[in-house]
C-alpha cells in the first residue's frame, strides 16, 4: 500500500515539475515581449500627439465640416462598445477587468433605456459576450499580442461606418492602459463623436500651452480636416491596441510567475508527503521484521536434562 502511494506521489511531482517548466518559459517570454510592446507604445505617442495637435489647430483656424463624426447627437439611443481583450488566456485578471467594465456600462445603459451593440476585439471578449447572449456586431481577433496599424484601420473604418449610418450614436473604447510593467488600468475612452477630442489633447487632457500654432493650411482647413479625421480615429484605435497588447504581456508575466512559485511550493509539499510516507513504510517493515523475529524466538522451547548422578544400592 505504501509503495503504491509513493509511486502516485512521484508521478504527481513529475507532472508538477513539467508544468513548472512551461510556466517558467511563458514567464520569460512574456517578460521579453513587455519591453518590445512598451517600445511600440512609446513610438506611437509622437504621431498620436502630433495628429491631435493638427486637428485641434485646424479647428481653431476655422476649419469646419459637415462630417457626422464631429456632430454630437443630443438624443443617444444606441451606444457601441469596443472592448479590447486577449485572444488567449493565462494572463491573470487582464480579460476580466475589461469584460466587467464593459458589462457594467451596458447594464447602466439598459437601466437608462438605451440600447447597445458590442464590437468585440479579441477571442476572449467575443466568446464571453456571445455565450451570455449580448448583442454583437462584427468581431475582430487574431492579433491581440502584436497588433498592426492595418488592424486599427479596419476597426476604425467599421465603427465609423456604424456611426455614420446612424446605427449607433456613440462609440466607446474599453481597454487596459499600460502605465508601467507593474501598473495598468482599465479605461473607457469615447472615440466617436470627436467634438470633445478636437478641443483637447489625445487622452482628453488640454494642451500644455493652450495656444494654437499659426499655420497656413492648403488648400484649406476644411478639406484637410475631412482627410485627417479618419486618420485621427485610426491613430486612437492603434494607440489603444498597443496599450492593450503591452498590458496583456505584463499581466501574463505576473500570472506565470505566480504559477511558477505555486508549482515550486506544491513540489516541496508533495516531496515532504512522499518522504513521510517512505519513512512510515520503512518503519512498518522494521516493525514487521522485529515482530517476526520475536515470534520465532518465543515459539521454540528448549528441553534441558539435569544430571542427578548415579544411585547406589545403599541409597535405595
Amino acid at each position: 500500500m505504501a509503495g503504491g502511494q509513493e509511486r502516485i506521489l512521484r508521478g504527481r511531482i513529475r507532472s508538477v515539475q513539467a508544468t513548472k517548466k512551461i510556466t517558467r518559459a511563458m514567464e520569460l517570454i512574456a517578460a521579453s515581449r513587455i519591453v518590445k510592446a512598451q517600445q511600440r507604445v512609446q513610438a506611437a505617442v509622437p504621431y498620436s500627439e502630433q495628429i491631435t495637435e493638427v486637428v485641434r489647430d485646424l479647428a481653431a483656424a476655422g476649419g469646419s465640416t459637415d462630417s457626422p463624426l464631429l456632430a454630437t447627437r443630443e438624443n443617444i439611443q444606441t451606444v457601441c462598445y469596443v472592448p479590447i481583450s486577449a485572444d488567449r488566456g493565462l494572463c491573470g485578471g487582464y480579460n476580466a477587468g475589461v469584460l466587467r467594465a464593459t458589462e457594467g456600462e451596458i447594464k447602466a445603459d439598459v437601466t437608462a433605456g438605451r440600447d447597445y451593440v458590442i464590437v468585440p476585439v479579441g477571442r476572449k471578449s467575443e466568446s464571453y459576450f456571445r455565450f451570455r447572449g449580448y448583442k454583437l456586431d462584427q468581431a475582430f481577433n487574431g492579433f491581440s499580442d502584436q497588433p498592426t496599424y492595418a488592424n486599427a484601420k479596419e476597426i476604425g473604418e467599421h465603427v465609423v461606418s456604424l456611426y455614420a449610418s446612424g446605427a449607433v450614436d456613440k462609440v466607446v473604447l474599453v481597454y487596459t492602459r499600460f502605465i508601467s510593467a507593474g501598473s495598468q488600468e482599465v479605461v473607457l475612452r469615447p472615440l466617436v463623436p470627436l467634438e470633445r477630442e478636437v478641443i483637447s489633447g489625445g487622452d482628453g487632457k488640454p494642451g500644455t500651452d493652450g495656444l494654437s500654432a499659426d499655420y497656413e493650411f492648403e488648400p484649406n482647413p476644411t478639406a484637410i480636416l475631412e482627410t485627417l479625421i479618419p486618420r485621427y480615429i485610426e491613430a486612437r484605435v492603434y494607440a489603444a491596441l498597443l496599450n492593450a497588447a503591452a498590458s496583456e504581456h505584463a499581466f501574463r508575466q505576473r500570472a506565470m510567475k505566480s504559477a511558477t512559485d505555486n508549482a515550486e511550493e506544491l513540489i516541496k509539499s508533495l516531496s515532504r508527503i512522499m518522504n513521510r510516507a517512505r519513512q512510515d513504510a520503512i518503519t512498518t517493515e522494521i516493525m514487521e521484521i522485529v515482530g517476526g523475529a520475536e515470534a520465532l524466538s518465543g515459539g521454540t522451547k528448549e528441553t534441558r536434562l539435569i544430571d542427578l548422578g548415579t544411585f547406589a544400592d545403599s541409597d535405595r
